[in-house]
């Protein structure tokens, strides 16, 4: 029989093995949560950051809320999301945070990301109401949710007072989305001068386009993709892509193709250049190619310039169903994501022209460039008001954009307006670059050419009325002629 102290060291010995059980159990639990929340995150899951300081104020929960991927970009928000966290030198990562964002944004197409790079400047501000930094990443968010005139006013305030590269870059983007062109060539050749790089290039590319030369263009952002750099893949794939339309304007069809296929390999399913794989596909006929290229691309950025692409691509494929689906959602969702496009759309669909005319007139309020003057003129073409159409196309060809949509509405536009000359000659113009037309607007253009030519043939093969005077008249006139 066990005595007391036997009973009590046994109880002893018990309590103490289970006491260290306990202990066990608890550093296990502990040991399993350390690893749950500092192991490495697999490519599904969202990024996790642990809780903020006490320094960050209540306004940066925004900008500090998880985003999920598993890209260069995405780590990267998550990096500088966990700098601010750690509260030190929590202005310079706020405003690396925000151009995080705006690259966020060009990759995925997704205008959030501008409002979260806002959100940057905001917090940026409460710090240093007067950081040019935040006055730069503004002016940038502006101008990407078109609202170029603000754009402009902060632009032209960092010219004066540093004059840096990117401050005269932002200056010429806000000046030629206004239709300011000879201003904006101003801005970016101070650019050009500053800092010759990829951003000079491609602006300076663009702009030359713009002006009708093809050639200075395609040299321009050769020098661009050249200058490019897999580290940004998004900006190297955005340069060649613009390099293959051009090489597709100019008819070299081979050049573009290698220039989509180098795009694409630095930004897999890169939309812009899905695009314009898609068109290259229309413009050869290859239907199926071409709705699976744009099928692709609505999936990735749903806009109504892709929409209307993919729709024209399953109308010539026979698709007519799904055409017409396509096609509400490009009315349903267009004056929201593409006010113009969905205008330009309207009036060629020749549907609701009071409401292309609407729509045209307001986005002519935040921008006048080329393009937003040729889809007023088109508009007003469509509700008929076709005198005011032709002052304001002259208007959109004054810069002389060669591009054969423009050159399709004024032809269009001339000959209604009773200008056959130049209805003629804009006719021509459309013709020899047709093969950049969707192919609705093709059909149409290649229906106006054949009723001017069988017009002609007919006016050609008319007999010639003669008016004879006749007898007497002929001998009233000899008479008055001796007199």
């Amino acid at each position: 029989m066990e005595t007391r102290k036997q009973c009590v060291g046994r109880a002893a010995s018990k309590c103490c093995g289970k006491t260290w059980s306990l202990v066990l159990v608890l550093f296990l639990a502990a040991a399993c949560l350390f690893v749950l929340f500092h192991s490495p995150k697999s490519k599904n899951e969202p990024n996790k950051l642990p809780a903020a300081p006490a320094i960050i104020d209540n306004s940066l929960g925004l900008v500090l809320t998880p985003q999920p991927g598993d890209s260069r970009t995405d780590k990267e928000i998550y990096r500088f999301q966990q700098r601010i966290r750690e509260g030190r030198n929590v202005e310079l990562w706020l405003d690396r945070l925000g151009w995080a964002f705006v690259a966020k944004a060009r990759e995925s197409f997704d205008p959030g990301f501008y409002k979260l790079a806002e959100q940057c400047v905001r917090s940026i501000e409460k710090r240093n109401p007067r950081s040019q930094e935040a006055m730069l990443l503004r002016a940038h968010v502006l101008q990407n949710l078109h609202r170029f005139k603000e754009a402009e006013t902060l632009a032209r305030h960092l010219v004066q007072q540093r004059g840096l590269s990117f401050d005269y870059g932002l200056l010429g983007d806000a000046l030629m989305e206004q239709g300011k062109l000879n201003a904006a060539v101003q801005a970016y050749q101070q650019m050009m001068d500053l800092k010759p790089d990829l951003r000079a290039y491609a602006r300076a590319a663009h702009m030359r386009w713009l002006k009708g030369d093809l050639k200075g263009a395609i040299e321009a952002m050769q020098l661009a993709a050249s200058a490019a750099s897999p580290s940004d893949a998004e900006s190297a794939a955005w340069v060649n892509t613009r390099l293959a339309l051009y090489e597709f304007q100019a008819g070299r069809v081979s050049q573009a193709e290698q220039q989509c296929a180098l795009a694409l390999s630095l930004q897999a399913n890169y939309p812009p250049t899905l695009l314009l794989q898609g068109r290259i596909f229309l413009s050869q006929n290859q239907f199926g190619e071409a709705v699976n290229a744009l099928q692709n691309a609505v999936t990735l950025n749903p806009l109504p310039e892709y929409q209307w692409a993919l729709a024209d691509a399953l109308h010539v494929a026979g698709r007519k169903a799904e055409a017409a689906e396509i096609e509400a959602q490009l009315c349903r969702r267009g004056e929201s994501n593409d006010p113009r496009t969905l205008a330009l759309y309207l009036a060629t669909r020749h549907e609701s022209p009071e409401t292309a005319l609407r729509l045209a007139r307001a986005e002519l309020e935040a921008r006048s460039d080329v393009f937003t003057l040729d889809a007023l003129a088109w508009s007003l073409a469509a509700a008929a008001k076709v005198t005011e159409a032709w002052n304001v196309m002259q208007r959109a060809l004054a810069e002389g954009t060669q591009d054969a949509r423009l050159f399709f509405h004024a032809s269009l536009i001339a000959s209604q307006a009773g200008h056959s000359a130049d209805g003629e000659h804009w006719l021509h113009k459309a013709s020899e670059l047709s093969h950049l037309l969707l192919p609705s607007e093709r059909s149409e253009l290649q229906n106006m050419a054949a009723h001017g030519a069988k017009k002609k043939a007919s006016a050609a093969s008319s007999p010639q009325r003669t008016f004879s005077l006749g007898p007497s008249a002929a001998r009233k006139t000899q008479s008055k002629t001796k007199t």
